[in-house]
C-alpha cells in the first residue's frame, strides 16, 4: 500500500473548490461515448465482496493500486483529518464522499460552480462527458486536473486526479479505476445536502501519524 504521509492543504471549498493560477480560459465538449457503469462506485448496502483491497476510510473504501502511496491530509486548525489522497505514478487522487438528495443532481449543480472557480483562478477548462456523465479537465500551469463526479440516492461522490500533462491521457483511466471500484458508506444519519462524509482513519495509519507527531 506504500508509505503513509501527511500532507496539509491542497484544496478547499464544500464538495471541492481546486482553485489556482493557470492557462487562458477555454471550453470544450469532449463527446466522449458513455459506458457501463453498474459496477460502481458502490453503496456499502448493496456491495458484494469481490476480493479488492480497499483502504476503509469510514465513509469511503478506496481501493489502493499496487506502487502508490497513500498520504493523508491534516486541518492544522482542528487536527483532524482533511482529506486521503493516494499517489499514483499519473498523479494523486483523492476521492470524496457528500450527503446528497435522494433525487440526485448534485454534481451538476457543484460542477458548474467549481468550474467556474478554476476559471476565475485563470485555469484553462474544458467540459466534456465522461463515462457517468460531466466530468472537468483543468491545465493550471504545467498540472492537469481531472474531476469525475457520481450522483446516487442520498450521497453524492466526487474524484479529482492531479498530474503532469504528459500522463493526462492515463491519468483519467487510474482515476476512472478507482472511484468505479470505491465503497461510499453513507450512513442513515440525517445531514445537509453537501455536507462532507466523515472521514476517519485505519488504527495503523492513525498510529502511524501519531508517531510522526511526537517526532516533529
Amino acid at each position: 500500500m506504500g508509505i503513509f504521509g501527511r500532507k496539509r492543504r491542497t484544496e478547499d471549498g464544500p464538495a471541492g473548490r481546486h482553485a489556482a493560477p493557470g492557462a487562458d480560459d477555454t471550453i470544450e465538449d469532449e463527446d466522449e461515448e458513455l459506458s457501463d457503469v453498474s459496477d460502481g462506485p458502490f453503496d456499502v448496502a448493496d456491495f458484494e465482496d469481490d476480493g479488492v483491497p480497499r483502504i476503509d476510510l469510514g465513509s469511503v473504501k478506496v481501493p489502493v493500486p499496487d506502487g502508490s502511496q497513500v498520504q493523508v491530509e491534516m486541518d492544522p486548525e482542528t487536527g483532524g483529518v482533511r482529506a486521503v489522497h493516494v499517489v499514483t505514478e499519473q498523479g494523486q487522487i483523492t476521492v470524496s464522499a457528500y450527503a446528497a438528495p435522494r433525487s440526485g443532481g448534485l454534481w451538476r449543480e457543484v460542477s458548474t460552480e467549481l468550474a467556474e472557480q478554476l476559471r476565475a483562478d485563470g485555469a484553462k477548462v474544458n467540459i466534456g462527458r465522461g463515462v457517468w456523465g460531466l466530468e472537468i479537465s483543468a491545465i493550471v500551469g504545467d498540472v492537469s486536473l481531472r474531476f469525475v463526479g457520481i450522483d446516487r440516492p442520498r450521497w453524492m461522490l466526487r474524484g479529482v486526479i492531479a498530474g503532469p500533462q504528459s500522463e493526462a491521457a492515463a491519468a483519467v483511466e487510474v482515476l476512472r479505476g478507482i472511484v468505479r471500484r470505491t465503497i461510499v458508506d453513507r450512513g442513515d444519519a440525517p445531514m445537509p445536502v453537501r455536507t462532507p462524509l466523515t472521514i476517519t482513519l485505519p488504527e495503523a495509519v492513525a498510529e502511524h501519524i501519531a508517531a510522526q507527531q511526537q517526532q516533529g
